[in-house]
């Protein structure tokens, strides 16, 4: 069954199964560009790691309760009364606390990286799709992937940064970034200040966006919406996903509107 979404399905994000869906599109866009790519490149997949604070993708809603009760028995008179029997005081029961034990683990990244071999093996273009962890400031994620962003950038290297996710903090730029919930960006080699940026949508296919390699040689064409049905459809996603799930960010009035009306469609189908 296909997405109900034309574009971005937004619930992969929400539902926790981005890493999943990052090496699956990893490898689905290696195998496009390694097929089409001329003869004289090659493609290839890295991977980067580093240590992340292991967290529960699911948030659960928890209700608040006292930390101490206090009962007494029923159906007993007080003690001191004439006529009465002594009863134990009042129990107390603590609650105890709930705490997270802080534990990390090893989170793993891979990329798509393109090398021409003539005359010498040299990186031409470095392909990147963005993990929740490279737009989470302060953390090693983010502070690894901007090292390699800025070094492929004042090199002559070509850097295509593709970013189906709604959360987190965009990458830093002199201009500011389009409102679309996502955004596909193509720098090629020298001309840092003259980024490409493509609008990405939900509501509609994603665009098809070129993959630069060294002059003279043709861009790349990488049809980013068919390889995501693709996934979507192979991997059988549908039956992974809660589509009554709240998304993060929440939804403006119009996109809600419109998701509403298009689930109601999907159900009744």
């Amino acid at each position: 069954m296909p997405s109900p979404f034309p574009g971005m399905d937004p619930y992969i994000e929400a539902c926790g199964l981005w890493e999943v869906f990052h090496n699956n599109i990893i490898a689905q866009i290696s195998i496009h560009l390694a097929d089409i790519a001329p003869e004289r490149y090659v493609v290839r997949t890295g991977e980067r790691s580093y240590l992340v604070l292991a967290e529960s993708e699911e948030k659960k809603d928890h209700s608040f309760l006292p930390d101490v009760s206090i009962t007494t028995s029923r159906g007993r008179k007080r003690s001191g009364e004439k006529g009465t029997t002594a009863v134990a005081e009042p129990t107390v029961e603590k609650k105890p606390h709930v705490l997270r034990a802080f534990l990390e683990e090893e989170h793993r990244e891979t990329f798509v990286e393109i090398y021409e071999t003539e005359p010498e093996m040299r990186l031409v273009t470095s392909l990147e799709v963005l993990s929740p962890s490279n737009k989470q400031p302060n953390s090693e994620g983010w502070e690894l992937y901007q090292r390699k962003r800025q070094s492929i950038l004042l090199s002559n290297v070509n850097l295509v940064e593709i970013d189906l996710l709604r959360g987190g903090q965009r990458m830093p730029m002199l201009d500011p970034w389009p409102t679309s919930p996502y955004v596909l960006m193509v720098a090629r080699a020298g001309k840092p200040y003259a980024c490409l940026v493509w609008e990405g949508y939900f509501q509609e296919p994603l665009p098809n966006i070129p993959v630069p390699l060294a002059k003279p040689d043709a861009d790349l064409s990488l049809p980013l919406q068919p390889l995501l049905d693709t996934i979507y459809r192979r991997f059988r996603y549908e039956q992974s996903l809660n589509y009554t799930k709240e998304l993060a960010p929440p939804l403006s009035a119009e996109e809600s509107a419109w998701w509403q009306e298009r689930l109601r469609g999907r159900l009744g189908s």
